[in-house]
């Protein structure tokens, strides 16, 4: 994993959607029609996080590579000392937060290879061609025949990603208010010589 020292792209990265996980040219956050019965195999809904710990003396986040499942990159959240409690709940919302886009995305990922899949095979049968050619090549379909898929899967999954945009964009405004609130209250801690050690907060980190 690595460690991320600008602040500004650490603030940013709970902020962004994640449209680019479908990997195909016809991309839209609003296409589709109705929900896909497909779900990702039960382990494929838990976030795959690791049992890596930064060390104690570590003040940013930790982004790790991309999920081979959901695609996403993700995040090991810093605990400053003595958090207060609107710093916990600023996280606990912004890692809730990656962990629900990510068994999204990993359930939309897994849904939308196995359609691709089925999709090729049966274009290749009505063919008469096998998945592999005489020198053991898999076999592709035009880009044109493609699109066909693409635009289905697309209108068959609007509602889906329209309600997946209307979570997405209530779960930033929260964390933006949040992260307001705690930009607020650092600053008037700072203007008034306040210390985390003076303002002890009661309650353990979790």
């Amino acid at each position: 994993m690595m460690n991320v020292v600008t602040a500004r792209f650490l603030k940013f990265r709970s902020l962004r959607p994640c449209y680019t996980n479908i990997n195909f040219s016809l991309r839209s956050p609003c296409r589709g029609h109705r929900e896909s019965t497909s779900q990702a195999p039960k382990h494929a809904k838990q976030a795959g996080r690791s049992g890596f710990s930064p060390a104690a003396s570590s003040i940013y986040d930790w982004i790790g590579p991309p999920d081979r499942l959901s695609n996403l990159r993700l995040i090991i959240y810093h605990i400053p000392e003595n958090e207060t409690p609107l710093e916990r709940e600023l996280r606990h919302l912004r890692q809730e937060t990656e962990d629900w886009n990510h068994e999204f995305w990993t359930n939309q990922n897994f849904t939308f290879n196995k359609e691709k899949g089925e999709y090729i095979q049966s274009q290749l049968s009505a063919k008469g061609l096998s998945e592999r050619d005489d020198d053991g090549r898999k076999r592709t379909l035009s880009s044109e025949e493609m699109a066909v898929f693409y635009k289905h899967f697309l209108d068959k999954n609007i509602t889906r990603h329209a309600n997946y945009n209307r979570k997405w964009y209530r779960r930033n405004f929260t964390i933006t208010f949040l992260m307001a609130r705690v930009t607020l209250h650092n600053m008037w801690r700072t203007l008034t010589g306040q210390t985390r050690g003076t303002v002890r907060e009661k309650g353990k980190t979790m």
